[in-house]
């Protein structure tokens, strides 16, 4: 018999009735909706778990399942229905995966999780029958499907001799396609181990990455081995249940939340590094997402941006002793590969754009960027080359606070016209008594001469004396211009950013100026150049010189 009530038409209803009503039917469709999705949660995981497999409420909860309050006897009645589901499911019952479709709803998840179950249970049958022939061991990457470049890389990952592994390299030179490879070799030989693959933005995963990854599991004939779907968004290897997560940079709290049910990420791919946000942006999620392991893989991948003070491109130059770079471009990968219209197009931009074409398809940074140090190199400087230094110069730029005190010691050869930076100091809110003996304690000794910003005569005169050779820089009217010439003109400016970072940094970010239009404006920006001015006066006497 139907509810009065409800023949009641809405014109005769008051405004608070109308109200009422809506609020208990947005409810009821709020709470159907918190039930659907926790139905998917729940079959999610279910389908997840190892054959045979069963689960309660207590287990749900320990995983996290966002159960929105149902109640727990509800909870394992619905288990038990899912369960009895999935077996009819994976029997071949259609009525049972049609209803398992509706649930998940989504087509490719559902036919790759069966896939997944049914590839278990087979495995676990041959397991329980020695007579079954052994599966095909698996052999690693053959030599032919990498390009001659690569080789060297191999061997060095293979015997894990680096920990992190950069790619810099122009368009077709196979440098992601290195990469996939890797990621599923090294999964298949380390059974504890998950992948993690990134991108600056997740809507760019599934068309590059995602199928990057399929295509080395394809070109490896390994597709018997994993199953793919695309809600969540992951490759799961069947017969150990190691999976490859798939993740954007633009939301943070999804790259948190990846939690292996065993082993740990030790594999992690930033695919076009360049696009991130940064180094920092960068360390934090690799701090995110490793964790638990001893050994880990990280690659990294891009084609450098034209300007050469883009922070990727910065980030190779700073050497590490656990990072390898290898860089890449087309002409070192057999033609066959490529094909012709990928050769024609190449070589008709090498004709009319040299530089588009240096810079996409050669890998080389060749944009001006506003840096204003091109002949920067970033390395270790050795004791055995600095023992054989004869040429020792010292400067100091006072400082205090903001600004910072600075002193260097630097080496000319004149022959190469090359400048060593090589030693530095640097301090915020210490005395001219305190840099003084600092400068004694790292061998300063009476007899170097060190040549001191002009601008405070007084500290000079302290460091004269506390035992120093000071003496007070000879500026002039456009010595600073010239002084920055003379730099910019040497063949390199050699810097070892182990025993002098705040140099290696300054020279390397130190840019002009630019107008609204971003046009660039002459002169030399006065800022963060502590270093680079104690460097200025430490060879004041060899570039006041004539003809120097």
């Amino acid at each position: 018999m139907p509810n009065e009530q409800n023949l009641i038409s809405n014109n005769e209803r008051t405004p608070n009735e109308l109200r009422e009503m809506t609020s208990k039917g947005g409810k009821k469709s709020g709470e159907s909706r918190r039930r659907k999705k926790t139905m998917k949660q729940v079959m999610d995981f279910l389908l997840s778990l190892p054959a045979g497999a069963s689960a309660d409420y207590e287990l749900l909860v320990r995983q996290g399942i966002d159960l929105n309050g149902l109640d727990e006897n509800f909870v394992n009645n619905m288990l038990v229905v899912n369960a009895a589901l999935m077996a009819k499911a994976k029997s071949g019952d259609v009525a049972a995966v049609k209803e398992l479709r509706d649930i998940i709803r989504d087509d490719d998840y559902l036919k790759h999780k069966i896939k997944y179950e049914n590839a278990k249970l087979k495995l676990e049958k041959e397991k329980l029958n020695p007579e079954a022939p052994p599966a095909a061991p698996y052999n690693g990457i053959p030599a032919d499907m990498i390009a001659p470049t690569f080789a060297p890389t191999l061997f060095d990952i293979r015997e894990h001799n680096h920990s992190e592994y950069v790619f810099p390299g122009g368009r077709g030179s196979t440098k992601s396609s290195f990469v996939g490879l890797n990621v599923i070799d090294l999964l298949m030989k380390n059974e504890d181990m998950h992948a993690c693959v990134l991108r600056a933005v997740a809507n760019t995963i599934k068309d590059s990455v995602y199928s990057q990854i399929q295509w080395a599991i394809s070109a490896l004939m390994l597709e018997d081995e994993f199953v793919f779907t695309k809600s969540p968004l992951e490759i799961t290897r069947i017969s150990t249940g190691q999976k490859i997560f798939f993740r954007g940079a633009d939301d943070p709290n999804k790259i948190k939340s990846i939690k292996p049910s065993f082993g740990y990420i030790g594999i992690v791919w930033f695919e076009e590094l360049d696009q991130f946000a940064g180094e920092e942006a960068v360390r934090k999620i690799e701090q995110s997402v490793i964790r638990g392991g001893d050994v880990t893989y990280k690659f990294k991948s891009f084609n450098p941006p034209k300007s050469a003070q883009n922070w990727a491109n910065r980030y190779i130059k700073v050497p590490r002793t656990d990072r390898l770079v290898t860089e890449s471009n087309y002409l070192d990968v057999p033609k066959k590969w490529l094909g012709k219209s990928f050769l024609d197009d190449a070589e008709f931009l090498k004709e009319t754009n040299p530089t588009a074409y240096e810079n996409e398809y050669m890998g080389i940074a060749n944009g001006t960027g506003g840096n204003v140090f091109d002949n920067v190199e970033i390395r270790e400087i050795t004791d055995g080359e600095i023992s054989r230094f004869d040429n020792i110069m010292n400067g100091v730029d006072w400082g205090w606070y903001p600004d910072l005190y600075a002193f260097v010691r630097v080496q000319y050869s004149a022959a190469q016209h090359t400048l060593y930076v090589w030693q530095e100091f640097t301090c915020h809110k210490q005395s001219n008594r305190q840099t003084a003996d600092k400068l004694i304690s790292l061998g300063v000794t009476a007899n170097e001469l060190i040549t001191c910003d002009s601008a405070e005569n007084k500290s000079v005169e302290d460091y004269r004396a506390y035992g120093l050779l000071a003496r007070p820089a000879i500026k002039g009217p456009g010595s600073r211009e010239y002084s920055y010439k003379w730099l910019q003109s040497l063949r390199k400016i050699v810097i070892d950013n182990r025993r002098c970072p705040v140099a290696c940094e300054e020279f390397l970010n130190y840019e002009y100026e630019r107008d609204k239009e971003g046009n660039v404006i002459s002169g030399y920006p006065d800022g963060d150049d502590h270093v680079i001015d104690a460097v200025r006066y430490a060879t004041e006497r060899i570039w006041k010189r004539r003809g120097q």
